[in-house]
């Protein structure tokens, strides 16, 4: 499986990479190279497929980035041709950090207190992300893998949301997922208007800022199509809980 940085190490130590391709074998689609997959003989390739990531699987929180082969060697690797890849790395960690936001990590089951109490500065965040919460997935989620790579993306959400997931999200999947793709959205610094569907949320900066703020106190979100719930505490336990129709008629 490609992770990112991927590229294509030719022998003349031309690295070929796009930013937010992390698949060798959309590299190898590029028209203005006549790349030709056609042999397994290491005397005879033409390129070699290379990716560099993170040992411990985490953009945001990288130990030490690793370069892999990801096929038989050719023969004509030599150090140089490692050293070209670095290079090409160097380049690619310097777009990305244009875009990633290096925050600290909140496990909000494990770093945070929840309150004591869920009042109406809570509830009131509920009712923003009700709102926002329609289209919201595939718009985040679409947007940060054509941006990055599906990879880069996939190692934060499940770095940000492992422990969330483990306690809650076989009951309550899908809402309990896009709440940790809210929090993932928000370690990029996209600017607001790439956000799609997002118009009539009247907020500045990133629009789904509310399910953020929840999670930074500690607070997740799970829906079962009928009850809104609030999650805290080590074990995840429900600290509040309303039926959807109520909620949004007392919120008016």
């Amino acid at each position: 499986m490609c992770q990112a940085f991927s590229c294509l190490v030719l022998p003349d130590t031309t690295v070929v990479w796009q930013f937010g391709v992390d698949s060798h074998e959309e590299l190898l689609k590029l028209t203005e190279f006549k790349f030709k997959d056609d042999t397994a003989d290491p005397n005879k390739m033409t390129f070699c497929r290379v990716e560099i990531s993170p040992k411990n699987k985490n953009y945001l929180e990288p130990d030490k980035w690793a370069l892999e082969i990801d096929q038989e060697k050719p023969m004509w690797w030599t150090s140089e041709h490692a050293d070209a890849a670095e290079k090409a790395h160097k380049e690619w960690m310097k777009k990305l950090d244009k875009l990633l936001l290096k925050k600290p990590i909140i496990r909000p089951f494990r770093d945070i207190t929840p309150p004591k109490k869920i009042t109406k500065k809570h509830l009131d965040l509920l009712s923003a992300w009700i709102n926002a919460w329609a289209g919201m997935r595939i718009n985040i989620w679409n947007k940060m893998g054509a941006m990055v790579g599906a990879s880069t993306r996939n190692s934060i959400w499940n770095n940000v949301g492992i422990s969330v997931w483990d306690r809650l999200g076989a009951n309550m999947a899908e809402s309990v997922e896009d709440h940790i793709v809210a929090y993932t959205g928000s370690f990029f610094k996209f600017p607001s208007s790439t956000w799609k569907y997002t118009k009539k949320i009247k907020i500045k900066g990133y629009p789904f800022q509310s399910a953020v703020d929840l999670w930074m106190m500690g607070l997740v979100l799970s829906f079962d199509g009928q009850t809104w719930r609030l999650h805290g505490g080590k074990n995840g336990k429900v600290l509040w809980e309303g039926d959807e129709r109520a909620f949004l008629k007392k919120e008016k």
